[in-house]
Parts: C-alpha cells; sequence; structure tokens
C-alpha cells in the first residue's frame, strides 16, 4: 500500500499540472484563433472548460488531501503545500471565477464591461497554482528510495 501514495502523490499532481498548462495556456488562446469562434462562443466554450478544469482540480486537491491524511509520515512542508492549494483554488473558485462569469455575461449579452485585472489576477494564480504543484511534486519524489522497499 505505501507504494500507491508514493505514486498518487506523484501522479495526481502531474496530472493536474497536465490539465492547468493543456487547458489555461495552450486551449484558451488557441480557441479565439479558429476559424469562426466569435468572442461570445468563445467565452461560453471558456466557461464550460474552466469550470470543468475547476471540478477536476477540486477532486484531484481533496484526494492529495485525504493521502495526506492515510499516509502518516506527510511532513509539515507537504501539509503546508496541501494548504496552499486549497487557498488558491478557493481564490479561483469563489472570487475570481465568478466575476469573470459576470464580465463574460455582459459581453455575451452585446456590452462592453471595461478594463479588468481579473483575467492577469487568474493567470497569475494559475502560474502560482502550477509552482506550487511543481513544488509538491519535487517534495513528494523525495520519498522515493530507488532499489529501496517503500517504507
Amino acid at each position: 500500500m505505501p507504494r500507491l501514495w508514493i505514486s498518487l502523490r506523484l501522479l495526481l499532481p502531474a496530472v493536474w499540472i497536465g490539465l492547468i498548462v493543456g487547458l489555461s495556456f495552450i486551449e484558451t488562446p488557441l480557441k479565439f484563433l479558429a476559424p469562426g469562434i466569435t468572442t461570445p462562443l468563445g467565452l461560453g466554450i471558456g466557461r464550460l472548460v474552466f469550470i470543468s478544469l475547476s471540478i477536476a482540480g477540486w477532486i484531484i486537491l481533496v484526494a492529495l488531501t485525504l493521502i495526506g491524511q492515510a499516509r502518516p509520515r506527510e511532513t509539515k512542508s507537504g501539509w503546508l503545500l496541501i494548504g496552499a492549494m486549497w487557498l488558491i483554488m478557493a481564490v479561483e473558485s469563489f472570487l475570481i471565477r465568478p466575476a469573470l462569469a459576470a464580465r463574460s455575461d455582459v459581453i455575451i449579452a452585446g456590452g462592453d464591461p471595461g478594463e479588468s485585472w481579473l483575467h492577469y489576477g487568474y493567470i497569475a494564480a494559475e502560474l502560482l497554482l502550477l509552482a506550487v504543484l511543481v513544488w509538491y511534486v519535487a517534495h513528494a519524489s523525495r520519498s522515493i528510495r530507488i532499489g529501496q522497499p517503500a517504507a
């Protein structure tokens, strides 16, 4: 069973990293370059993509938290990284994304909500989350001892 915890502590955040890079930083900008995609259509698709990404992120985060609980030797720094993930996800899900959804509603209805820092805030939060996830993977990989049985 310990090998399973070690594997999941590496695999789950790695999958999350791939989702964020693929959806937030590759799919999102490219979507608006596709032929026939209007701004309202792109915003509608983006909303669905980011809701799905958020749900996947929350599921992975809960799983990482439960794995940390099941693994008696989780370190204080491991818990701090998990706590940082919870904080970033809460800010994205409950502060930034609802405000972005309200702005996209105005645009879809034909209005102009004006300039906003929200997209930059969301990008910064995603970059911070990526950094924390990479740090967590590096931290979790320290528990691997090549050639020795898992503890």
